[in-house]
């Protein structure tokens, strides 16, 4: 199975850029499926008001749950004291898998790796070439799982990804995608260094061509085992079973959840069938070490 672990849909309200105006789905899902792709990892792009981005990346979803597995974006900073609630929202009523926050809005705080963890789910944290706050989070939160994307860096920071590498050697619960990661040799080094277990295979989609992205991964040579692993063998044991009612941090308010105009019938289904549903027959979840 083919994961893309890195993509934005829906539309952002600031319409100053690409990423925070519209990132339209149609146009990837159809370049996703002449590449191989099977499944994609959706978030919305930058919003004034993420849990409004969320229900709409909820319906996306919902339109199209064979193909498509959700991220809770948050704002670790506006965001601050709601986080549980919009992340127990995501869970519960659009069966999310995973967070994601952006270092442009704000870096992880406490707030929101509790939260990962109370619900056992992965935190997507671009710090946006600040590879020395990975430094503090991972090592406070040992039981949660970051994922780091663009090897640290889009915007080409070299010196971002040798840190990052370097974490991916030292901290068992830090991963990286490859999203836009235009120096290819730094890809190389990670996997030699870090091993294929660390790296996950991401497109930024829709701004960047799945195909393209995709195609990195294959000239890397790699063997079959290896490849797999990178193009969706990591992602599935991430995404393992989240915590509907978490012991932990029970929210003593109602989710935080923005309209989302779905029927409840759309979330039909038991929390067992749910998480099973990402994966292929007999396929069995490895826990992290």
């Amino acid at each position: 199975m083919v994961i893309d672990s890195h993509c934005h849909a829906g539309k952002g309200d600031r319409m100053t850029a690409p990423w925070n105006t519209d990132a339209p789905i149609g146009a990837y899902l159809r370049r996703a499926r002449a590449a191989g792709i099977d499944k994609t990892i959706v978030f919305a792009p930058f919003h004034s008001d993420y849990a409004k981005a969320n229900a709409q990346v909820g319906r996306i979803v919902a339109e199209d749950p064979d193909r498509l597995i959700g991220f809770a974006f948050v704002h670790a900073g506006r965001d601050a004291g709601r986080i549980f609630s919009m992340v127990e929202c995501a869970v519960t009523r659009w069966h999310f898998r995973g967070i994601k926050l952006h270092g442009f809005d704000a870096m992880p705080t406490r707030e929101v790796c509790e939260a990962a963890r109370a619900f056992g789910l992965p935190v997507l944290a671009d710090v946006v070439g600040r590879a020395e706050v990975v430094e503090m989070f991972a090592p406070q939160y040992r039981d949660v799982n970051f994922i780091v994307p663009h090897l640290g860096s889009f915007a080409d920071d070299w010196r971002a990804h040798q840190q990052v590498i370097d974490q991916l050697c030292r901290y068992p619960n830090v991963y990286t995608d490859t999203a836009g990661v235009r120096r290819f040799d730094y890809i190389v080094e990670a996997i030699k260094r870090a091993g294929a277990r660390k790296i996950l295979f991401g497109s930024d989609g829709p701004w960047l061509h799945p195909g393209v992205e995709i195609h990195k991964i294959r000239l890397l040579g790699l063997s079959p085992d290896q490849e797999a692993l990178i193009l969706g063998g990591n992602a599935l044991r991430l995404l393992r079973p989240v915590l509907r009612s978490p012991t932990l941090m029970r929210s003593s308010r109602r989710p935080v959840c923005a309209a989302s105009g779905n029927s409840h019938a759309h979330q039909a289904l038991s929390v067992a069938q749910d998480n099973r549903a990402y994966l292929p027959p007999g396929t069995q979840l490895e826990h992290e070490l």
